[in-house]
């Protein structure tokens, strides 16, 4: 949940990198990019540009099952990891701001 809202806040202006930068964001592209390949392509050899043999059925099967849930569960920790670092930055914008209130006391 949170990547979401990060990806759509790290797509606008960001003080931190450019959206292209994000290596994360690539990733979550790639993501839906191949599952709309997928569902565009179903029960249609997938061609390679390296390689004269396209992915046939068994290849196919193998991105669904392996590779995409891979992805997936890459994209869910980097959530959790975000999450873990918006925690601890909100506890410490807290902390300055309470060290700041009390300064001016």
């Amino acid at each position: 949940m949170a990547q979401k809202i990060m990806a759509s806040l790290s797509a606008t202006a960001s003080p931190f990198c450019r959206p292209e930068e994000d290596p994360f964001l690539l990733l979550e592209s790639t993501l839906r990019s191949i599952e709309v390949v997928l569902m565009l392509r179903r029960d249609l050899p997938l061609r390679r540009t390296w390689i004269e043999q396209p992915y046939g059925e068994e290849e196919i099967t193998l991105l669904e099952e392996e590779v995409l849930p891979a992805i997936r569960q890459c994209l869910a920790r980097v959530d959790e990891l975000d999450e873990r670092l918006l925690t601890q930055q909100e506890l410490l914008h807290r902390c300055t701001m309470e060290v700041q209130r009390h300064a001016l006391v």
